[in-house]
């Protein structure tokens, strides 16, 4: 792959690759011998026939590079993660007191997460809110005319809450507001491309359950869908236990984050209303796997393996239901880093139950098909943005192969696998 950066400033006009392998995004089966054509705005040409003249540089005649032992896929959508949050940091007491730093000192170490991401594949960012403006800066920032190479990002600003209820520190109280509609237009006001909700507390982990009431009903929640509808913006809810988890259906929210403790009825209900499901496995599974650095009891970590394999079997349900399964890591909860949350992530998915194109689906094609994102990528086809990975790897026999060395095109960009990502981010 060496040659690789190199083509794109050598040539006048688009460039002309043949690969091996094109995982498209799609559901559908990969192609073979397969012809890709793409400049620094976008894609020209994605099939296994030969590109047509029109969208090569004139009189070309053979491809800028011929890559049989590589696969082509889009790149990665991270759709739930917190970059205001250090991931990367295991101690606890060391977390608190991060979060104890002023605004302008978050958003310069969230701008260093962010940019490192493109050498790991991540070429976007569905931001899950923070109290600290830090997402909204970003959000600004990647849509500035000069800008460093950073992957999209769009953000919810503060998360919405109820006061003395789950979500302070990364959220706003919807008390701040006369009405419901209020809050909303408060958010959009602040630049919020959708709109966070926190419907329910977290999960009481001595217990192995959810033991507290959701903290919005289902009432509320559908009067923030339609404010936020008839606004232009979607809804995404942090949302575990069945009962918040009906609430969510019966609102018709967009996506539900987390969703511990669905059923498989729910699941049904969900694939008919399309609202996708984020599972985000990777912060209990963290807890699993490093219990001393939670203070976690063996009865404790028996309670979290109960959960998560529950969780699987879930997710291996909603798929077999045909539920919109899209992958995010909820990057920046304790022990989940950015960037490389996401590929364990996909690992975890994969170790559910799914297939490793199902679950190369819920972080491209999926994803930007629901979410609503303001530009066209997770694709590969003609008018999409050209961001997309190169690799050796088979990542068709196991996701755990987009932990292997790789090239990261991102708008006429070539960016190396390990190009400053270093751990902790």
């Amino acid at each position: 792959m060496s040659g690789l950066a190199d083509i794109l400033p050598a040539t006048a006009g688009p460039v002309w690759l043949r690969i091996g392998t094109m995982i498209r995004g799609t559901a559908e089966a990969p192609l073979r011998d397969a012809h890709l054509v793409y400049d620094r705005d976008k894609i020209h040409f994605a099939g296994e026939a030969s590109p047509p003249a029109a969208s090569l540089r004139a009189g070309q005649t053979v491809p800028d590079a011929v890559l049989p032992r590589h696969t082509v896929l889009p790149g990665l959508i991270e759709a739930h993660a917190h970059l205001f949050l250090e991931g990367g940091e295991e101690d606890p007491a060391k977390r608190a007191a991060y979060l104890q730093q002023d605004n302008a000192t978050l958003l310069a170490l969230a701008e260093g997460r962010l940019e490192r991401l493109l050498a790991l594949g991540v070429i976007a960012v569905r931001d899950a809110g923070d109290n600290n403006g830090v997402g909204l800066a970003l959000q600004a920032r990647y849509r500035r005319a000069e800008r460093p190479p950073m992957p999209y990002l769009d953000s919810p600003g503060a998360a919405i809450f109820h006061e003395k209820r789950y979500g302070k520190f990364m959220g706003r109280p919807v008390e701040e507001y006369p009405s419901i509609l209020a809050c909303v237009e408060g958010r959009i006001a602040e630049g919020a491309h959708r709109i966070k909700l926190l419907a329910t507390g977290i999960i009481n982990f001595e217990k192995g359950a959810v033991t507290t009431k959701p903290q919005m009903p289902v009432e509320e929640l559908a009067e923030f869908v339609r404010a936020a509808q008839a606004r232009g913006r979607q809804t995404f809810v942090h949302c575990s236990g069945n009962d918040g988890v009906a609430n969510c259906i019966g609102a018709r929210v967009d996506t539900i984050e987390h969703g511990f403790f669905v059923d498989a009825g729910q699941l049904a209900q969900m694939r008919d209303a399309d609202i996708a499901w984020v599972p985000t496995f990777a912060p209990v599974q963290f807890q699993v796997d490093r219990p001393e650095a939670c203070g976690w009891s063996p009865e404790i970590c028996a309670n979290l393996q109960r959960i998560l394999d529950g969780h699987a079997a879930s997710l291996v349900k909603a798929a077999e239901l045909g539920v919109r399964i899209i992958a995010g890591s909820d990057a920046g909860s304790h022990g989940v880093p950015h960037g490389r949350g996401l590929l364990d992530e996909l690992v975890l998915m994969e170790r559910a139950g799914l297939s490793a194109l199902r679950v190369i689906h819920a972080a491209t094609g999926a994803a930007a098909a629901r979410l609503g994102f303001a530009e066209d990528f997770g694709v590969l086809r003609a008018g999409a943005r050209a961001r997309f990975i190169l690799t050796e790897a088979d990542v068709r026999a196991t996701v755990a192969n987009l932990r292997q060395p790789k090239t990261v095109v991102f708008d006429g960009g070539v960016f190396a696998a390990g190009d400053d990502a270093r751990p902790g981010m």
